[in-house]
């Protein structure tokens, strides 16, 4: 792949390719990394050279979702139209990919890390949609791809209290796919994806249409409903505090307006 990045690295082992967020510790993202990562994929899916792809990350957490302390709030709205545009593009990707998820995953990056088709964790992967402790409403298509992981009982109760899932419980509930040490979450996702490339092309993009019908198109209608959403729990004073309250690590002090 010719083209440079500005936040990602992109490149491929054999028929596997990569792309490595590169936003380290946390990796925080915004419009303009989510549409990084969704022209990677769409140029892998062009390549008839790659059948399959891992999405990883430097640093200390995979994706720790927006970074809302240094986020400009006014014009919310109209950046959350745009970062729902591009991450459809990620859910509308036709070959398979692998996450690795070395380290936390929360918020608006558990979305990120629920799109690959499967995921390798670890005992220190944290998952959690944080978004009622700061405040607002589920985003990222959360809302649809959650519950069809771990049922809607347990996506309730992720969506509610805001919990931390680790690595171990995440591969009991369904979360993620593969437990392994530290060291070995990149190794295994390569492992699994080039797995997964030994299968003919065809057939295996042919296959997970099948298994996937609809559901780009029924994220994207789950988007929708948690922009209207998220549009106004924004604009609320529990919003404001709810960030102010998670950056300084205390319980947020709710006036329900």
């Amino acid at each position: 792949m010719s083209a440079t990045f500005k936040d990602i690295g992109v490149s491929s082992e054999g028929p596997v390719g990569v792309v490595e967020i590169q936003r380290p510790p946390h990796n925080f993202f915004d419009n303009s990394l989510i549409n990084q990562i969704a022209d990677a994929f769409e140029a892998f899916d062009r390549d008839d050279k790659i059948r399959s792809y891992v999405l990883c990350a430097q640093g200390k957490s995979f994706c720790a979702g927006a970074d809302f302390a240094n986020r400009p709030q006014t014009g919310a709205a109209e950046s959350g139209k745009h970062l729902y545009k591009e991450a459809t593009r990620l859910f509308r990707s036709k070959k398979p990919s692998v996450g690795a998820i070395q380290g936390p995953a929360i918020g608006g990056g558990l979305g990120l890390a629920l799109m690959p088709d499967f995921r390798v964790t670890c005992a220190e992967g944290r998952f959690a949609a944080n978004f009622t402790r700061l405040g607002f409403h589920p985003g990222f298509s959360l809302t649809f791809t959650l519950p069809r992981l771990v049922g809607q009982q347990r996506a309730n109760l992720m969506f509610l209290t805001g919990r931390r899932i680790g690595g171990e419980q995440a591969v009991e509930w369904g979360l993620a796919d593969v437990l392994v040490p530290l060291a070995d979450v990149r190794k295994e996702a390569m492992k699994l994806a080039a797995e997964i490339a030994e299968s003919a092309p065809l057939a295996v993009v042919s296959t997970r249409e099948t298994m996937r019908r609809g559901f780009a198109d029924a994220a994207e209608a789950a988007t929708e409903r948690e922009l209207t959403e998220q549009d106004w729990t924004r604009k609320t004073e529990d919003f404001k505090e709810g960030v102010k309250s998670y950056a300084e690590k205390r319980p947020g002090n709710w006036k329900g307006r």
